[in-house]
């Protein structure tokens, strides 16, 4: 046995998933799951993975963080896992407000329970995302709001009605008793198992009270979506195969008799070797008449598409059958999953008459009026940016109705606050790129620009007239050449940094594909980075002592500037010159570090290492 799991110590990462993702192509069960815990690599894949997080240097229930991560930390957590006495802490929760108004609770597990999670959803993941439903999108690599988005608008053309549906509660209120089962089906480890178990009820810390947890994934938990599309699967499957095929009758819908009848006339007038002056009439007619009978009880389809715990239907046929969908979905749940459908959210829209929210865009059926080429377009999807959230996101910029300066960014460099405003304009552009109606961002981008102007003029105690003329910039586009605003930060030996805002054509388009996680971040191989073989170099990059390294994190590099000082610390001027937020040093010089006391020096100190 003990040769065997030595073996298995000895396969990196890559090949330990690969193994995983083709059983589970295979629909194999997964045996030795808790073994493959073993395998140092998978951590050193999980900490470049999430190192950079916002919450990484952020503390749970204790004070551990990404700050000290080290090889002798991996080596220690599989030690417990081998001993079968690795504990998961109880985690710190915090409260974050929704835009309703009500708060969600977010938990924030220790460092040491982040890596094991990553680790676990790095096999899971592998294992079940073959299995998984083409018709989830939500916390899958390659899939985001817009692969469901893109699917709705190219393959749902001439929906009736469509059924929003959303589950009240879901990461919540999730049956303990029924996720582990459900998993146990396919994975055949106890020791596994029992370490999700101890995981799911693992508690909380309110106020540092402790209280213990009966149901529900761990949010903020980063193994907490994965398990979540475990358990939604069971839906997608029954939807899948059973409603889908139910409400699938027919293979076209029948014409109109009256279409029929003008259609064979001109058949037979041509045959007859009539002229145009004839059939031009009647084709004219003909034109201006529905070729098939939206009201064949013959025909049916039933579409479906889910991200997270939202999720659309679109249906052809009566309201009443789209009635009957909604209750043996929300029988499904409430008898098998023990979950229940939202009521104020759980609705049923006409799509050409209503509009359905789904992911932040409004959903209808195009509806042409009249005649002519836009007649070939009926009941073809239309996405909208929904006017509330346009107000939403420019309720942000401004007071009163007017753009207002952002006070939090005064004291940024004007590099700093372009950029910053550059970004959350690209980021609303960009999730907006399927909207027909993108073009309403320019209300947006007008209110953002003068919001921008209004912060550069407050901090230089300037005009806005001023600033604008001062960081005005002309940009290439698919479009052609506009307008936008433009900072450029000149860099000695290398290119320069260019900040901008705007310049980005609002032009729909309809076949984009932004993805939740960048795919070379999500994608199952990838080999040792560049972080992984600082760490594992054993060499202290600030002393250059040999020996065991820790990882020192900083949240950004600006921190690393001190106010009121001529010169930085030695570590600090090391970490600026490589642009590192993570830099490794032996175990001295990082309590050095944290103590404020100066830090050992190369005999021949060469900053760029």
């Amino acid at each position: 046995m003990a040769s065997s799991v030595k073996v298995l110590d000895m396969r990196n990462a890559d090949t330990t998933l690969a193994i995983v993702q083709e059983r589970g192509s295979k629909g194999m069960r997964l045996e030795d799951v808790y073994r493959r815990l073993y395998n140092p690599d998978l951590y050193l894949r999980a900490y470049g993975r999430i190192y950079k997080n916002a919450g990484a240097l952020t503390k749970g229930p204790d004070e551990e963080t990404a700050d000290g991560m080290s090889l002798e930390k991996i080596d220690g957590i599989i030690k417990l896992l081998r001993d079968e006495r690795y504990r998961w802490k109880p985690v710190r929760r915090t409260l974050i407000p929704k835009k309703n108004g009500k708060l969600r609770p977010l938990g924030i597990p220790r460092w040491s329970d982040k890596l094991l999670q990553e680790v676990m959803r790095s096999i899971l993941d592998a294992y079940y995302e073959p299995q998984f439903s083409s018709l989830s999108h939500g916390f899958r690599p390659r899939r985001s709001c817009h692969t469901a988005l893109r699917d709705i608008n190219i393959a749902w053309s001439g929906m009736k009605w469509f059924i929003e549906g959303d589950i009240k509660g879901c990461f919540d209120n999730i049956d303990h008793t029924i996720l582990l089962s459900i998993i146990r089906e396919k994975i055949h480890d106890n020791r596994f198992m029992t370490l999700v178990e101890n995981l799911l009820k693992a508690g909380y810390l309110e106020e540092w009270n402790y209280r213990p947890t009966t149901s529900g994934t761990p949010q903020g938990g980063i193994i907490s979506p994965i398990l979540a599309n475990i358990y939604l699967d069971r839906l997608d499957q029954f939807v899948e195969k059973t409603l889908i095929p139910e409400y699938t009758q027919g293979t076209r819908r029948k014409n109109l008799p009256a279409y029929d009848r003008i259609k064979s006339k001109i058949y037979q007038l041509k045959k007859r070797g009539a002229t145009g002056e004839i059939l031009n009439p009647l084709r004219k007619e003909l034109r201006r008449m529905d070729a098939s009978n939206p009201m064949d009880n013959g025909f049916r389809r039933l579409k479906y598409a889910r991200y997270a715990d939202d999720f659309l239907l679109g249906f052809i046929g009566p309201k009443e059958e789209a009635e009957r969908i909604k209750e043996r979905i929300g029988t499904f749940l409430r008898e098998q999953l023990k979950l229940d459908l939202s009521p104020e959210k759980t609705l049923i829209t006409h799509a050409a008459t209503g509009k359905a929210r789904f992911l932040g865009y409004d959903i209808t059926v195009f509806k042409p009026q009249g005649y002519g080429p836009a007649k070939y377009a009926a009941g073809n999807i239309t996405l909208l940016i929904p006017p509330s959230a346009l107000n939403e996101k420019i309720a942000r910029y401004t007071q009163d109705g007017k753009p207002i300066h952002r006070k939090e960014l005064t004291r940024d460099a004007d590099f700093i606050i372009v950029n910053t405003y550059g970004l959350e304009y690209r980021g609303i552009v960009q999730y907006y790129a399927l909207a027909r109606n993108r073009c309403w961002l320019n209300r947006l981008h007008w209110y953002m620009r003068n919001s921008l102007l209004k912060t550069l003029a407050n901090k230089h105690k300037s005009t806005v007239t001023k600033m604008a003329d001062r960081y005005q910039a002309i940009v290439i586009t698919n479009n052609g050449t506009t307008k936008c605003l433009q900072v450029v930060r000149e860099r000695p030996g290398r290119p320069p940094m260019v900040a901008t805002f705007g310049g980005i054509s609002l032009t729909p388009e309809p076949y984009a594909d932004y993805e939740d996680v960048p795919l070379d971040r999500d994608r199952l191989f990838i080999g040792r980075n560049e972080l992984i073989q600082r760490m594992m170099a054993e060499e202290c990059e600030v002393c250059g002592s040999k020996g065991p390294l820790q990882g020192h994190h900083i949240r950004k590099l600006a921190d690393l500037n001190v106010p009121g000082r001529a010169e930085k610390p030695h570590w600090k001027q090391v970490m600026s010159a490589r642009r590192r937020k993570v830099m490794f040093v032996c175990i001295e010089c990082h309590s050095n570090i944290h103590a404020g006391r100066p830090t050992r020096m190369r005999i021949k100190d060469d900053q760029n290492g």
